[in-house]
């Protein structure tokens, strides 16, 4: 793995998931659409939905796409449930780590939420899942996959 292309996507998700920034103009009808650009390099995720959704996040260097990770995932629970959910992944994903930067850390707890995300592979071809729980009880889920663009 490229340190330099780690720290960047990493970056990139980390202001997107802090609201650092706005979201772009849809590319698609009702998607959200998020930019991020450090010098020549762009990260854009993008999804449609919102508790039960389906995005993809993708990278260009001198805007030539050479990696991209799609995502669907969905709520679990009752729908007052579904704010605290979100906010907890939130924290979650703000945590992403450098040797895994797809989603969030392996593990994480805060209170009676814990986050745990499952990986097989490396950076350049890898599938996942994700998981929420409220105290024994899968709140919500999520699959992954991808990887290098050629």
């Amino acid at each position: 793995m490229d340190k330099d292309i780690t720290g960047f996507l990493v970056r990139a998700k980390q202001a997107i998931f802090a609201g650092e920034v706005a979201k772009m103009e849809p590319s698609r009808p009702n998607s959200k659409d998020f930019q991020y650009v450090e010098g020549n390099l762009k990260y854009i995720d993008t999804y449609l939905g919102s508790a039960n959704f389906a995005g993809e996040e993708a990278m260009w260097k001198d805007d030539i796409p050479f990696w991209s990770m799609n995502y669907i995932g969905k709520t679990l629970s009752e729908e007052s449930q579904i704010t605290e959910i979100f906010r907890f992944l939130t924290e979650a994903l703000l945590l992403v780590p450098e040797e895994y930067p797809f989603r969030g850390p392996q593990h994480y707890t805060n209170g009676d939420y814990s986050y745990k995300c499952t990986i097989k592979g490396d950076f350049h071809w890898f599938s996942g899942i994700e998981e929420i729980f409220y105290k024994n009880d899968k709140v919500y889920e999520l699959t992954f996959h991808g990887g290098d663009v050629k």
